[in-house]
């Protein structure tokens, strides 16, 4: 998996790490069992400190997306169920769509926009035959 940060993107460069490895996910780039690149290495080809890495896989372990281990390292976990999450998924989603349309995009365009995202992510389980990341 190769992955490119914007210094000058709105989020934190460990939020953009966690961002790709969903991103990476929904599109079937990476699958359960896949290993991530280690956190020193990481650190190193994208010139950041290794705690900013760190940091990243943290977020993406304690959200349930891969399992750390000072062994193995970083590698993605089986899907699990909703849950409680759900609730929280569903307020961000809200939120997300609210800032659509008070920017002024109609309802049309969300849904066709939403609708044109969903196609191109591949079921979990289904193996790699998605958009690159």
């Amino acid at each position: 998996m190769r992955f490119v940060l914007e210094i000058a993107e709105g989020d934190s460069l460990y939020q953009q790490i966690r961002n790709q490895v969903i991103l990476a996910l929904a599109y079937g780039n990476l699958s359960p069992g896949d290993g991530l690149p280690p956190i020193r290495a990481l650190a190193a080809d994208l010139s950041i400190n290794l705690h900013t890495v760190h940091k990243g896989y943290e977020m993406l372990e304690q959200e349930g997306y891969i399992h750390l281990n000072r062994r193995i390292g970083a590698v993605v976990a089986q899907p699990r169920s909703p849950g409680k999450d759900l609730g929280l998924w569903q307020q961000n989603l809200r939120i997300r769509l609210a800032e659509a349309w008070t920017q002024g995009m109609s309802r049309e365009t969300i849904t066709q926009t939403v609708q044109a995202i969903l196609a191109d992510f591949v079921p979990v389980d289904t193996g790699r035959s998605g958009a690159e990341v």
